[in-house]
């Protein structure tokens, strides 16, 4: 019987794909993925799998989504094991529940299988906590533009959460910077992380009052992460510490 799974690739480590969303790889007659899932995962298929890559670059898609639609639903009425695959997780700025609802509408059967998104994930690979019981006990995930032309509420996003994880948020940035600095400290701590949990990660930081052109001095660029919060601040101190426990293991090396 055929089957539709919706499936979270992660945030780009390979390695951090979960045991189920492998095994749903493994075992898919075709796959459709996103442009930030990592290639090697596909390595990880049949032989005989048709993988259709899904594009999705920033303002220009190579297929759209009504196509993707039709394509799911197409293969699944085939007979065919179908995997949507998706970075990070399929319901995390991943249109997931658009998915699921055109199968529905279709009587086919669809599973979700979560992946670990990169809103936690990249900050953890920058040695960032996105929760601290001291500074962070609150954090969103927080789209970077508009969709629909629907405005974020950046005023209420200030006031009452401790830590901003902001996506697809680069090219908007001086913006988002603005509509913040209405009701917080320029001196907010702000960390930019390009291409997180991979080989290919850049990390800078500065503060909402700063980081507009620390990010174009820099070069840095989509696919990122804007992470606004004090939490930020753990980043250089875990470094240090992680360097002064590098340093005393070497020192208390007993050489045979």
């Amino acid at each position: 019987m055929s089957k539709v799974y919706l499936v979270g690739a992660g945030p780009g480590d390979p390695e951090l794909i979960t045991v189920k969303a492998l095994k749903c790889i493994q075992h898919a007659d075709v796959i459709l993925y996103d442009r930030l899932v990592n290639e090697q995962l596909l390595s990880e298929a049949k032989p005989e799998v048709n993988l259709i890559f899904c594009g999705k670059h920033p303002k220009f898609h190579i297929l759209k989504q009504e196509t993707i639609n039709n394509l799911l639903v197409k293969y699944a009425r085939q007979g065919k094991t179908v995997i949507r695959l998706k970075g990070g997780d399929p319901f995390v700025f991943g249109r997931g529940a658009e998915e699921v609802e055109v199968l529905a509408k279709h009587g086919i059967s669809c599973e979700v299988v979560p992946g670990i998104t990169s809103g936690i994930a990249a900050p953890a690979y920058a040695d960032i906590p996105i929760t601290h019981r001291n500074v962070g006990s609150s954090f969103a995930v927080v789209a970077g533009h508009r969709c629909n032309n629907k405005e974020i509420d950046w005023q209420s996003l200030s006031e009452n959460i401790d830590t901003l994880a902001i996506y697809m948020g680069i090219s908007n940035l001086p913006y988002i910077c603005e509509q913040l600095l209405l009701n917080k400290n320029p001196e907010t701590p702000v960390a930019i992380i390009q291409q997180g949990t991979t080989k290919l990660q850049r990390v800078v930081t500065g503060t909402l009052a700063n980081i507009v052109d620390v990010v174009e001095d820099s070069g840095v660029s989509n696919p990122a992460i804007i992470v606004v919060g004090e939490v930020v601040r753990f980043r250089e101190r875990l470094q240090q510490l992680k360097i002064m426990n590098i340093g005393m293991n070497e020192s208390n090396v007993i050489e045979a």
